[in-house]
């Protein structure tokens, strides 16, 4: 059995990549989402993107390094 609460909606690779734009602009988590959505609309994909509730619950676990 798995801990307790609901199971993650997304992929550790779609929050490493929120968080690595984050890093990059240096943007706050809410301005990550809008930028990631409209990344995502202007490559003509239709993906669910996470919100800032999700990207800052996930940010604790997950390490963005970018050399």
């Amino acid at each position: 059995m798995g801990g307790a609460g609901r199971p993650p909606v997304f992929c550790n690779a779609a929050i490493r990549f929120c968080l690595t734009i984050q890093v990059l602009f240096k943007l706050p988590l809410r301005q990550t989402a809008g930028m990631v959505e409209s990344l995502w609309r202007l490559a003509g994909l239709d993906w669910p993107v996470p919100d800032y509730s999700t990207l800052c619950r996930r940010k604790k676990t997950l390490a963005v390094r970018i050399p």
